[in-house]
């Protein structure tokens, strides 16, 4: 490259990435109102197939040279604003979370938590689960040192991803076993929202290791250019602060608040 700007080539890979998101979200439409789910799977399969093969071309286009430091640096950047997104998307779940349990609603008779409803103990699986991810958490930071060292992360990257599908297992496991749904009230609704969507992000970024763990192994970093790692490194990151802040408030807070109402 001789010049400091990225000129995307021409791609399809935007315009149908557009379409299968439109299309889940109206798979999604459809699930909730008529539960019919078929469709919504197609349009998943198919967008992770499309961002799969879209990120396949960057890649192609970083071994090819067309990143410089002045390209690398509008990623660094377009990472950062989509972090800062999902910050503000998580803290607009907590935010309901706050406001119906600290101030709840007449409409809701001032007790937001059905009176027969059995918390999760936080001390159980939650406990578990945490402990798993953070450590995955110190597993991919090993993973980043070893590589600054000019030494194979490879062990410590494989490790975070079966750390990462022990924590979404144990994460169903709790759901089957849980003796409410996401329809028994408020509660219900927002342990389910804020716990999946977190377990979501748990999968793609699962997804997003996994691939820089197939990179690390065709070595296609050094200490001195991984920025696809950094960018995993980073979102995992950013799962295991919001994953502390679940087990805190929504966990172990809400248990404590349900058993001092009840004996009270």
């Amino acid at each position: 490259m001789f010049h400091n700007y990225h000129i995307l080539s021409c791609s399809i890979y935007a315009f149908l990435v557009f379409m299968c998101v439109l299309g889940v979200t109206s798979s999604l439409v459809v699930f909730f109102k008529w539960g019919f789910f078929g469709f919504l799977i197609f349009c998943f399969m198919i967008l992770m197939y499309l961002c799969f093969l879209w990120g396949k071309d960057i890649v192609l286009e970083g071994l090819s040279g067309y990143h410089n430091y002045f390209v690398m640096d509008g990623f660094k950047l377009g990472m950062i604003l989509f972090i800062f997104s999902e910050v503000m998307f998580f803290f607009s779940i907590f935010w309901v979370f706050f406001d119906l349990s600290l101030v709840p609603v007449h409409d809701l008779n001032d007790y937001w938590l059905n009176l027969g409803l059995v918390l999760i103990n936080p001390f159980g699986v939650p406990l578990l689960n945490t402990i798993i991810l953070l450590s995955s958490g110190v597993s991919v930071t090993w993973c980043h040192y070893s590589l600054l060292c000019n030494k194979s992360g490879l062990l410590s990257l494989f490790l975070t991803c079966l750390l990462a599908l022990y924590f979404t297992m144990f994460q169903l496991m709790e759901y089957w076993e849980s003796s409410f749904s996401i329809s028994d009230g408020v509660f219900g609704s927002i342990f389910f929202l804020s716990t999946g969507f977190h377990g979501m992000h748990v999968f793609f970024g699962t997804l997003f290791l996994f691939f820089n763990m197939i990179r690390l192994f065709k070595c296609h970093f050094n200490f001195n250019h991984h920025l696809g790692l950094e960018f995993g490194i980073l979102y995992w990151h950013f799962v295991d602060v919001v994953w502390l802040f679940l087990f805190v408030f929504v966990y172990w807070w809400m248990y404590c608040y349900k058993s001092f109402f009840m004996n009270f």
